[in-house]
């Protein structure tokens, strides 16, 4: 599976294998085995690593939820109007009918029943809902937006949106209602042009 990653250390190829297992597979689909097999790992390299499968699981859920963080930062604190970076955010290339890596780990039951995995999720969609709102209150300060809702009410709503977009997708195997939901939003939310 990590052919081309080879010079990647044990530990990495084992935190790539098991995120790219709990996107596809979820918690109990990951078997130890699998980890192995998709790593190029014997058993005694993973648990030389770690102490087992809840430890690998939570580097990999950590890094999954790092990467989110960032990309999402990295559209919502860069250049542009309030609007424009919410606009990036929304319009950012995502394999839609794969669902959301983060997204997809609040709908196992594994993860949810154990409060140490859940935490780096519960983490990062808290502060992802916080930026929101921090860009939302940024474009009502500027007079930009004129929303009648509260910036978090708001930043709740895109997040909502985004995930729910990807179940939408994954049901009808068509990103099509992702890309609807997407446009919806970003209409409700676009600058009216002052009335003259």
């Amino acid at each position: 599976m990590y052919s081309a990653g080879m010079s990647m250390s044990t530990s990495e190829r084992l935190i790539e294998a098991t995120r790219e297992l709990l996107w596809e597979r979820g918690y109990a689909g990951t078997s130890p085995k699998a980890v192995q097999q998709a790593a190029g790992a014997g058993q005694g390299s993973m648990y030389h690593h770690f102490a087992g499968k809840p430890d690998l699981a939570l580097a990999a859920i950590r890094r999954t939820a790092e990467e989110m963080g960032a990309a999402a930062e990295a559209l919502l604190g860069g250049e542009g109007s309030a609007y424009d970076r919410i606009e990036a955010y929304l319009l950012h290339e995502r394999d839609v009918l794969r669902g959301c890596p983060v997204g997809r780990l609040t709908m196992d039951p594994e993860v949810i029943a154990r409060p140490e995995l859940r935490a780096p999720v519960e983490e990062v969609l808290g502060r992802l809902r916080a930026r929101l709102a921090a860009v939302v209150q940024e474009g009502l300060d500027e007079g930009e937006l004129n929303c009648p809702l509260d910036p978090a009410e708001i930043a709740a709503t895109v997040v909502a949106t985004l995930q729910g977009g990807y179940v939408l997708a994954r049901a009808t195997d068509s990103r099509a209602p992702f890309d609807s939901a997407v446009r919806g939003l970003l209409a409700l939310l676009a600058p009216r042009a002052a009335e003259g």
